[in-house]
C-alpha cells in the first residue's frame, strides 16, 4: 500500500501540474483559470488514490477495478467543460479551456496513479500547445478572424446597406447580422470577418462617419 509521503507527493504533483495549465488560462482572462485547473487536477488525483487505496484494502475480499474510477472522472469532467463553453451568434468561445480541463483531469489521474513521467510529459505538451502554438496558429492558420460588432444608430433600416458598403471598403466581410429597435434607436449586431488586426481601429472610425451612427463597439455592447 502507498505510504503517506508518496500520497502527499502525488497530490502536490497534481496541484503543481494543474496549476501550470491554469496559469496560462488565467493570463488569457478565462473563467476557468488557475484555481479551477488545480482543483480539477487535484480532485482527479485524489479519486485515483482513493481507488488504489480501496483496491489494496479489499484485495482478496472483493473485486475492485481502479480503472472504473478513472473512467467516471473522464466522463464526468465533460459537464464541467461544457460549462466553460459560451456560444453567441458570432462565435463559440471556451473550447480550448474545456479541452484543457479535460486534459488536466487526465493529468491528475496519472499523477494520482504514480505515473509521473506521463503526467509531467503531458503537462509539458499541453503548455507547448497553449503557449507556442497559439501564436503560430494566429500567424499562419488563421489569416482571417471573426469578431462581433455592435452599431448604435438612429435612422431607417436602409442604413444597413451603407454599413455593409463601408465594411467592404475597409476589407471586412459581414457573415451574419441581427437588427433590434430600442425606442428610437436601431441596434445592429454583426458578425464580421477581419483580415488584419489594424481593421479594429479603422472600421469604427469609418462607421462613425456615417449619418445617424452614434456609437460603434466591438463585442455585444451593453
Amino acid at each position: 500500500m502507498t505510504n503517506d509521503a508518496v500520497i502527499l507527493g502525488r497530490l502536490l504533483a497534481a496541484a503543481v501540474l494543474g496549476g501550470a495549465i491554469g496559469f496560462e488560462r488565467e493570463l488569457h482572462g478565462r473563467s476557468a483559470g488557475l484555481r479551477t485547473h488545480i482543483l480539477v487536477c487535484l480532485g482527479s488525483a485524489l479519486i485515483m488514490l482513493t481507488a488504489e487505496h480501496l483496491f489494496y484494502a479489499y484485495q482478496g475480499l472483493a473485486s475492485l477495478d481502479p480503472g472504473r474510477f478513472a473512467a467516471q472522472v473522464v466522463s464526468g469532467i465533460g459537464f464541467l467543460g461544457a460549462g466553460t463553453i459560451l456560444q453567441s451568434r458570432a462565435s463559440v468561445r471556451g473550447l480550448t479551456t474545456a479541452a484543457g480541463l479535460w486534459a488536466a483531469a487526465g493529468i491528475g489521474l496519472a499523477a494520482g496513479a504514480g505515473f509521473h513521467v506521463g503526467a509531467i510529459g503531458a503537462t509539458a505538451l499541453v503548455l507547448v500547445t497553449l503557449y507556442a502554438l497559439t501564436r503560430w496558429e494566429w500567424a499562419w492558420l488563421r489569416k482571417s478572424r471573426f469578431k462581433s460588432l455592435t452599431i448604435y444608430a438612429t435612422g431607417p433600416i436602409a442604413l444597413l446597406g451603407s454599413i455593409r458598403t463601408t465594411l467592404a471598403r475597409s476589407g471586412a466581410e459581414v457573415q451574419d447580422f441581427e437588427v433590434q429597435r430600442r425606442d428610437e434607436q436601431v441596434v445592429l449586431q454583426l458578425a464580421v470577418r477581419l483580415s488584419m488586426a489594424r481593421q479594429e481601429d479603422i472600421i469604427p472610425q469609418a462607421l462613425m462617419g456615417l449619418p445617424g451612427v452614434s456609437r460603434v463597439v466591438w463585442g455585444s455592447g451593453s
